[in-house]
């Protein structure tokens, strides 16, 4: 913990950092417009991630779980220089990243990303793609949702947070929030989902022959089964760019589906359960 000490050391405490910035005219500016300084900071983030990706990971890791790590990396330092519990929203120059990674653009990103799939294509995978979808989705909160058995949770709410969690990097913090959980649990959500995309990305490539996963139809039914967007994506495109859109498209309705059915039908049959 050397380095913590010696960032506390240059930077002991929110008064004498707001101190500091307090006396440059460019904070100020920053500050009274935190909206676009949150937009500028994941952009310079994203940026990074993205250049990262290409050079050190050649596309197998892609940019977007790259960037999720510097975030929670960033909301870890941002609660400890100030106290807090939100992270580096409750400093008043990055105050815009709480309204920014709220609700309200969360889920305007998934309706948006949704609206953006044609059903009908879908629909002609058939019966193949509507089991992989619901089998993918269950199987993940039940995984889940045992680990976090096994680590001690016993309220459903945060079982179903974690297993929302074990879908997807959204779904959790959808679920997470609709029930109310707390922010370990929803961070912990966030956590499992990424490693989820994470292995998806790495081994995609290597497992492709031997599943088969080289025409549009077995990339449909992949995506169902999978449902992380950005892992399926990553992982698609180092096998085969041509298969991307179609692994993207049921992995899309896979997260639409998990924000749908999580903090409902799936909630009620934890609470049953428990």
């Amino acid at each position: 913990m050397t380095w913590l000490t010696h960032l506390e050391a240059i930077l002991p405490g929110q008064d004498s950092l707001m101190a500091f910035l307090g006396k440059h005219s460019l904070s100020v500016l920053l500050e009274k417009n935190s909206l676009v300084t949150a937009l500028f900071l994941v952009g310079a983030i994203l940026w990074v991630s993205s250049f990262l990706s290409r050079k050190l990971t050649h596309g197998r890791i892609h940019a977007s779980a790259i960037a999720i790590f510097f975030g929670l990396v960033l909301a870890y330092l941002g609660g400890v220089l100030t106290g807090g519990e939100k992270g580096l929203s409750d400093l008043p120059l990055l105050a815009g990243v709480g309204v920014l990674g709220g609700s309200m653009f969360r889920d305007l990103a998934i309706v948006a990303t949704a609206f953006g799939v044609r059903l009908q294509e879908f629909i002609a995978t058939g019966l193949s793609g509507i089991i992989a979808l619901l089998l993918g989705i269950f199987v993940s909160f039940l995984i889940g949702g045992l680990v976090a058995y096994a680590f001690g949770y016993r309220d459903a709410e945060s079982i179903t947070t974690i297993g929302a969690g074990a879908a997807t990097y959204i779904v959790g913090p959808v679920t997470g929030s609709a029930l109310n959980a707390s922010s370990e649990v929803i961070a912990l959500s966030v956590a499992a989902g990424l490693v989820k995309s994470i292995l998806v990305m790495i081994l995609t490539p290597l497992v492709a022959s031997r599943i088969g996963l080289d025409n549009p139809r077995s990339a449909l039914i992949f995506g169902g089964l999978m449902g992380t967007t950005s892992g399926v994506a990553a992982g698609l495109a180092a096998t085969n760019e041509k298969l991307v859109p179609y692994g993207a498209m049921t992995a899309t309705f896979y997260t639409g589906l998990g924000c749908l059915l999580g903090p409902s039908l799936i909630f009620m049959i934890v609470e049953l359960v428990m």
